[in-house]
Formats: C-alpha cells, structure tokens, sequence
C-alpha cells in the first residue's frame, strides 16, 4: 500500500457514508443527537480534502487527523482525528507491506484509546473498529485484500452485535434497555468505512 492507493480508499469510503448519510443519522436519532451522518460524512471530507498528493504517507496522515479536528467538532472528530493522527505515529515508510498496514491502524487504535474508554460491548464505533484492526493483524500475512476482506467482515459482525447492547457512552446511556433492538451508528459508520477499503483493494 501507499498514499495513492490509500487515496483510493478515502475517496470510496467517503463516498460510501455519504451515500449511507440518512440511514446514519436515522440510526443516531433513534438513540443520540440524530446528527451522525452529517459528522462522519463532515470528517470524511476533511480527511480526503487534506491528502496533499505528494506528500509522505507519514505526513498525510497526519493532516488527515489534524484537518479533521480543524474542519469538525463533537465525538467523532475527536476519535476520528486520533485515528488518523495515531496511524501517522505508526507508519515510517512510503511503501507499506502487510504488517506495515497492521501496525499503523493498531497504532491509530491506540491513540483512539487515549481518547476513550470505550471498548468492545458498550455499544460505540469501538465494537466495528476493535474487530477491524485485529483482524488485519492476524490476517497480515496474508496480503491486503484478505486483510481488508476480513477487517470489513469483522467489523460488520461487530456492528450487528450492538444492536442486543445497552449503550454506555454517549446521549444514548441515558435510555437504559430502550436502545436494546437499535444499531449503532458509529459502528454502522466504521463498517461502511472499512466495506469501501477492502472493496478498493479488491
């Protein structure tokens, strides 16, 4: 992988989220603020309009995370950024191979961990983006397509999982057992995310 396909891969996944805008803030209304399709699909833009073509893979990255911050406000650009900027901590080379690829999204995850203390089961983007990242760690040797083939896999079977949880974070924990039968919409978002990567690099 290196920047230009990474490009790639913005690009679709911006596409993808706008594409899935209502549904996302229909899912977000149901449990929160009603507003997530609009600020994912605000980040998104920010990340993709910050990609200087000809910049390092390191670089890029990082002005993906600080454009998103820039350019966006609330939880999303807040722990999309830190995605973003800890990715630009995990990647050194402009080339990356397949455990280039599973360490710079592990260290991406880690700086969202920082961010959070959400984790797997409390019903946040955390239960699509977790299962993402481990997956591309076991599947790094594997080549970039099975990689993102099983990260989006993971992710969507994370998504799924959230809509038996009660939510712990957010507008959402304050409705109890209510939000018990609804999606979350960050982990839907993260999902469409992750479908669009493994697509472009199929």
């Amino acid at each position: 992988m290196n920047l230009k396909l990474f490009s790639k891969m913005m690009a679709a996944a911006l596409t993808a989220v706008e594409a899935k805008k209502d549904e996302l803030s229909a899912l977000d209304g149901a449990t929160g603020d009603g507003d997530h399709g609009i600020a994912i699909c605000e980040a998104m833009n920010a990340a993709v309009a910050a990609i200087k073509p000809d910049a390092a893979f390191k670089q890029a990255l990082n002005d993906m995370g600080f454009g998103i911050m820039m350019a966006t406000s609330g939880s999303i650009s807040t722990l999309l950024g830190a995605l973003f900027l800890g990715m630009s901590d995990g990647v050194e080379k402009d080339e990356l191979n397949g455990a280039d690829i599973a360490a710079m999204f592990a260290s991406g995850l880690e700086n969202v961990r920082q961010q959070t203390k959400a984790d797997i089961g409390d019903k946040t983007m955390m239960d699509a983006l977790i299962p993402a990242v481990a997956a591309l760690a076991e599947n790094q040797a594997e080549g970039i397509e099975a990689m993102f083939a099983k990260a989006a896999a993971a992710a969507d079977e994370g998504r799924a999982s959230t809509k038996g949880m009660v939510a712990k974070f957010g507008r959402a924990r304050n409705l109890g057992e209510r939000v018990i039968g609804h999606l979350d919409a960050g982990a839907t978002s993260i999902t469409y995310i992750f479908k669009a990567f493994a697509e472009t690099v199929a």
